[in-house]
């Protein structure tokens, strides 16, 4: 073995440091079959070595030397479709007649021609049972704050809008002065 010495470099390297490396780049693919192999066997053998799990026991209220729960039978025991079929026709029959007796004698009128009221507001209204220009004419403050106070978001424009004034000319049917007053019908 010789000692190479590089003065310039002042790097010493031996005959074996370069040895070694010529074996490792000329068989690069042998030494990679060896690392691969090692740590083969080192993860087999740490996965040897654990432990079984423990099994965990559940308890519950069976385990505890409860019952099982009974079947609900109320459905099965129900009577069948067939037995049913004179129902459909009895609360049919009865809900025209609750339609019958809530509707109103008169179709109403168009609360959606008062400035402000829109087809939301025209369908609360009329649950309400407002479906005509006279009830608002006739409204008093008592039944405007009574009747905003159950409008939810749209509070306040029956005075805003002035509801009462817009709906005393469109049940008077004074068109002209209704446009005059609050614009294009």
């Amino acid at each position: 073995m010789t000692a190479c010495c590089s003065a310039s470099s002042k790097r010493c390297n031996t005959y074996l440091g370069f040895a070694m490396l010529e074996l490792i780049e000329t068989n690069h693919l042998v030494w990679a079959g060896i690392v691969l192999l090692i740590a083969v066997v080192v993860w087999w053998m740490w996965g040897r070595s654990k432990a079984a799990p423990a099994k965990r026991e559940y308890t519950d209220v069976l385990s505890e030397g409860a019952a099982p729960a009974t079947r609900n039978n109320a459905l099965i025991a129900a009577p069948s479709a067939v037995t049913m079929a004179g129902v459909g026709e009895i609360v049919a029959h009865a809900a025209t007649d609750e339609v019958a007796e809530a509707a109103p004698v008169g179709a109403g009128d168009d609360l959606s021609r008062i400035k402000g009221v829109g087809p939301k507001l025209k369908a609360l209204l009329a649950s309400l049972g407002v479906t005509s220009f006279a009830q608002i004419a006739g409204w008093s403050d008592e039944d405007i704050a009574r009747i905003d106070a159950q409008l939810g978001s749209f509070a306040g424009r029956a005075v805003r809008d002035n509801w009462v004034e817009q709906a005393k000319l469109l049940a008077s049917g004074d068109a002209a002065a209704y446009e005059a007053k609050f614009g294009k019908i």
